[in-house]
């Protein structure tokens, strides 16, 4: 029986949405603070935490770094009013699985949580495996054109690469697509968030580490440059590395040597580097966190990936990528996005970027049960904001 720990100050909907959860199979454990919910954190392991923004005691950014240096691989799902949606997007960066706006839909709050237990419980390593044809569409606007046209210029070099851009745009799938249309293609692809490494374990987990190498570690580790090895490693969120840690990841890339923590044994490895970063990782050489030799070796080839609302030409064709999608993925039936829907699309600036279009666009499809999927599929949040436009 999955666990779920519940850290919500409101007693009401703290009752209703345990008493929902556990009336469909899940334990609860409500805490109304975050203090409460950190202790709680500690002390038992959770198969997924929900947690509120707005806390008494704490914001909700405060606890959830708290519950990523607890545990990095626990999913943690914000619960968020719809107006904090650029608040959750940040937190997504920061670490939380996805986010959720209130009030909450019964059945998307489900769906949620059975996504996150059906994820990779090592959420670190979001992928090990060659990347599949055709995952995702490119898009036929200038602004995708541009940027595919400098995907395929720079895949079959073995340039690293920098991906910029905002969270939710996809960073992750055009790193994918570099790796697909490489020499490399038939090797592992291996991403790492580095967003939910703690500082004591990213180096164990890019480098590996022996046993004995310090407390917990009962066996030899590989890390993810010997996963990748012959193959492409990305590094999601780059940025967010120690200073330490980027030191030993720079004697990586330009000796190709690794050395597992708490060994002297140098590891012979040959892999292409992408990284991918929401920040300006220039400005931060400039201000000495992070190390402008790294930067410059990193930077060989530089992509942006542009926003969705940047992308108006691409909308449409994202909006059915996703309907289908979602249709398959939930076994619903496949019909069309009523005339209304589509003029909102159109208007709303998401701040989430493909990943909220993907979010609002499963969410409608779930909801859906006419001749075709109606506005009254959307939060109502939604409606508002485009109408307060």
């Amino acid at each position: 029986m999955a666990t779920v720990l519940l850290i919500e100050d409101d007693l009401t909907f703290g009752r209703i949405l345990e008493g929902f959860l556990t009336k469909n199979g899940f334990t609860v454990k409500v805490c109304h603070t975050g203090k409460d919910g950190l202790k709680n954190a500690k002390e038992q392991t959770f198969n997924v935490i929900l947690l509120d923004y707005r806390l008494p005691d704490s914001t909700g950014m405060e606890i959830l770094e708290g519950l990523k240096e607890i545990s990095s691989v626990t999913p943690v799902i914000i619960m968020t009013s719809f107006s904090d949606i650029r608040t959750a997007v940040t937190a997504m960066k920061a670490g939380a699985l996805e986010y959720i706006t209130k009030p909450i839909n019964p059945e998307e709050m489900l769906m949620l949580l059975n996504q996150s237990l059906y994820a990779k419980q090592e959420k670190i390593t979001k992928a090990k495996s060659a990347v599949k044809p055709a995952e995702m569409i490119e898009g036929h606007s200038h602004a995708s054109k541009h940027l595919y046209d400098h995907v395929r210029l720079v895949a079959p070099t073995d340039f690293t690469v920098i991906i910029e851009g905002e969270s939710g745009t996809g960073k992750e799938n055009v790193a994918r697509t570099i790796h697909r249309l490489s020499k490399r293609s038939s090797q592992n692809f291996v991403a790492v968030d580095c967003g939910a490494l703690s500082k004591d374990l990213a180096a164990s987990e890019l480098f590996g580490h022996v046993k004995g190498a310090f407390t917990g570690a009962m066996i030899d580790k590989r890390g993810q440059f010997e996963e990748a090895n012959g193959g492409t490693l990305f590094l999601d969120e780059v940025g967010n590395l120690s200073y330490e840690v980027q030191i030993k990841l720079l004697r990586a890339i330009q000796e190709r040597i690794i050395s597992p923590v708490g060994s002297n044994k140098e590891i012979r490895v040959d892999v292409r580097i992408i990284t991918a970063t929401n920040d300006d990782l220039f400005e931060k050489t400039k201000t000495g966190r992070f190390r402008e030799d790294l930067y410059h070796r990193l930077n060989e080839f530089k992509l942006e990936v542009p926003a969705l609302r940047d992308r108006e030409d691409d909308l449409l064709e994202f909006i059915e990528y996703f309907r289908l999608h979602a249709a398959t993925e939930l076994g619903r039936p496949s019909i069309p996005f009523s005339p209304q829907i589509i003029s909102l699309f159109k208007k709303y600036d998401w701040p989430g970027n493909l990943r909220e279009l993907k979010n609002v666009i499963k969410r409608a499809v779930l909801l859906s049960s006419g001749e075709t999927i109606s506005i009254d599929t959307l939060p109502v949040e939604m409606l508002a904001a485009v109408n307060s436009q």
